[in-house]
């Protein structure tokens, strides 16, 4: 009986781990930089290269991701990107209400290829 109660719990403790193990995945996964193009593309490029650092009429984005700082002197994270997208800022417009939440991960994950 002792047995079968570790075997239960052997049983249940892998089920959990490989439940945390995908949802990790799934969250790292977030967005389709395929689609974000896409978005980056109608919404983003009139005023951001994606090819270059240079500034237009905001910063160039190339390697945003692996830079130390942003222009807002923020790490870029997520969220931080994230939050500026949502709120603007230093003459960018807020694009809380004009992005669903998806196309901001789909940017998100298309900032990280450049």
């Amino acid at each position: 009986m002792k047995r079968f109660r570790i075997l239960i719990l052997c049983a249940i403790l892998s089920a959990a781990g490989t439940v945390a193990a995908f949802s990790q995945a799934s969250a790292a996964g977030k967005g389709d930089a395929t689609k974000g193009k896409d978005v980056f593309d109608s919404n983003c490029s009139p005023c951001h290269n994606a090819d270059s650092e240079e500034k237009k009429v905001g910063p160039g984005l190339k390697g945003l991701f692996a830079k130390d700082k942003m222009s807002n002197g923020k790490k870029a994270t997520d969220a931080t990107v994230r939050e500026r997208i949502d709120n603007g800022g230093n003459g960018m417009p807020a694009y809380k209400e004009i992005l669903a939440d998806s196309e901001k991960d789909d940017v998100i994950a298309y900032l990280k290829t450049l």
